[in-house]
């Protein structure tokens, strides 16, 4: 089991990876906390019990919440002013989040309070950790976040999970089990979580929700990156076409010199080496350089640039998200070297509702050019493959519905790409009056996502079934280990069968990262 020691300031998105990627309920990991750290927790503690037994009006401390911040409350009540605010605010509805997802956020929060200036005890740090090695992660409802103040629908959920509210599942039980959190505090043999004065307000003011989401979407968008490179190679090798468009000199010519990972030119030369490389030493590709084709249609041919302009927009998504799952974002804010405390606006979720706006918007573009892939190789006219890649046509349907299906998911991108964090609607009686919708950009992210897998998966079943019905030549080494891949688990379309399962077969291989790990395996790392 890998450890994970947070500090509050060096988390990295590839320590996040085995959470992100390693199926619904993430990899096993076990997290520990840097003693330094503690040492900051511990201080800022001290100063909000300082200000407490000073009798002093603090937002956040000694006051409620939102509009009614200017109601001082009484000692005796603060305990039970943080347990209200919590079930208040346990307002969420929809879905729950996935596991991993859930645990993504389980790690974020606490990192987030380990930089020291949110106030919390450190035994409260130290519960919440011993609740994540124990496998407890709270059901958390998936829509009912504005963004601001932060994710506080389902962050509540999760700190109430913690106090006994609410439900929970173990990562020790079955699949699918759900038992209430009191029931799954009991079996890892812990108590409810009882909240002191800031504690509540720190477990939920914070844009971990969206953060978590997006965290996950960006991983498997960076698979994605690869896959779609090797997926157009074999669909190149299947219709034949040319590996010019993918001299590395043509990369040079797009751009000026910037900044090397946001340089359009660097999308471009990575997706290009790509193909490149999954093409290398093709026979059916040195079969046919003199034929009389002039030029391939635009989905083959201009792969470097869409493909590359989608790498581009991946590196600026990942430059963000990775200062972000560092940042401290709950409020007010305590700094113990000068005894102030600082109401401001870290909750907001703008930096992260912009980029997963800008993230789902990329991922359209690989359906969209995937899905003209598909209908190059299915159309005869387009294609000199036998109809829609079955050799009794008219008897057999082939993988025509397959291109309709890809085509109605690319098409149903388009609707989801409407910008999320263009909108927002006041809050809290007007006292919260811009919002991010940062939550829902980043599930909106999720769900184009899912559908890009889909896509590409069609694309990979499309070419394989192509590259079969066209020549025994050998394809280059990448886009032949792609195809011996999905052959091991999908046999070829002989005659017309149920299809479904071939599909989600290829997503599965593609979505786990099995479609990459062949490619790599036989002509090395391929660039996200």
């Amino acid at each position: 089991m890998k450890t994970l020691r947070l500090d509050g300031q060096s988390l990295t998105l590839e320590a996040l990876a085995p959470l992100a990627l390693a199926g619904e309920r993430g990899a096993q990991l076990r997290l520990t906390v840097d003693r330094g750290a503690l040492d900051g927790v511990r201080e800022a503690r001290a100063m909000v019990d300082g200000k407490v037994a000073a009798g002093e009006v603090v937002y956040g401390l000694t006051t409620g919440f939102g509009r009614l911040k200017n109601v001082a409350i009484a000692d005796e009540d603060l305990e039970e002013l943080q347990r209200n605010l919590i079930l208040s605010h346990c307002c969420g509805v929809g879905e729950p989040l996935q596991v991993a997802e859930v645990r993504l956020a389980q790690v974020l929060r606490l990192n987030g309070l380990l930089r020291g200036h949110s106030g919390v005890r450190t035994q409260t740090v130290k519960k919440l950790v011993r609740l994540f090695n124990a496998g407890f992660v709270p059901v958390v409802p998936s829509q009912g976040s504005v963004g601001a103040s932060g994710d506080l629908a389902p962050l509540s959920h999760m700190a109430a999970a913690y106090m006994g509210q609410g439900e929970a599942v173990l990562l020790t039980d079955r699949p699918g089990k759900v038992r209430t959190a009191k029931a799954a505090l009991k079996a890892v043999g812990e108590e409810p979580l009882v909240l002191g004065a800031k504690e509540g307000l720190a477990l939920i003011n914070g844009t971990e929700i969206m953060k978590a989401v997006g965290v996950a979407v960006l991983l498997r968008a960076e698979n994605i990156s690869r896959a779609a490179d090797a997926v157009a190679s074999l669909t190149v090798e299947a219709l034949q076409g040319s590996v010019r468009p993918f001299d590395e000199r043509l990369a040079e010519l797009k751009g000026a010199d910037n900044n090397e990972e946001l340089d359009s030119r660097s999308g471009h030369r990575r997706t290009a080496a790509n193909l490149r490389a999954c093409l290398a030493d093709s026979e059916i590709i040195t079969s046919h350089l003199d034929c009389d084709r002039v030029q391939d249609p635009y989905s083959l041919r201009c792969v470097p640039q869409v493909h590359g302009a989608f790498k581009t927009a991946l590196s600026h998504v990942r430059c963000i998200l990775a200062g972000e799952i560092n940042a401290v974002t709950d409020n007010p804010l305590l700094f113990p070297e000068t005894d102030e405390v600082i109401s401001a606006g870290q909750f907001h979720g703008q930096p992260i509702s912009m980029v997963m706006d800008y993230l789902g918007l990329a991922l359209c573009t690989l359906a969209n050019i995937s899905e003209r892939r598909v209908e190059q190789l299915v159309n005869p006219d387009l294609s000199g493959l036998p109809p829609f890649l079955t050799r009794d046509a008219g008897l057999n349907s082939g993988m025509m519905i397959a291109q309709v299906a890809a085509a109605a998911l690319a098409s149903e991108n388009k609707i989801l790409a409407h910008p999320a964090s263009v909108d927002t609607i006041p809050t809290s009686a007007c006292q919260e009056d811009h919002v991010s919708m940062g939550t829902i950009a980043a599930r909106k992210a999720r769900s184009i996502l899912d559908n890009v897998e889909h896509v590409l998966a069609i694309e990979w079943l499309c070419a394989t079934q192509g590259l079969e019905l066209r020549t025994d030549l050998a394809p280059g080494g990448g886009a032949e280990a792609i195809r011996q891949r999905l052959r091991e688990d999908v046999r070829p379309l002989r005659k017309d069968r149920y299809l479904h399962n071939d599909m989600r077969k290829a997503r599965e291989l593609l979505r786990n990262g099995e479609l990459v790990c062949a490619a790599e395996a036989a002509v090395g790392p391929l660039a996200p």
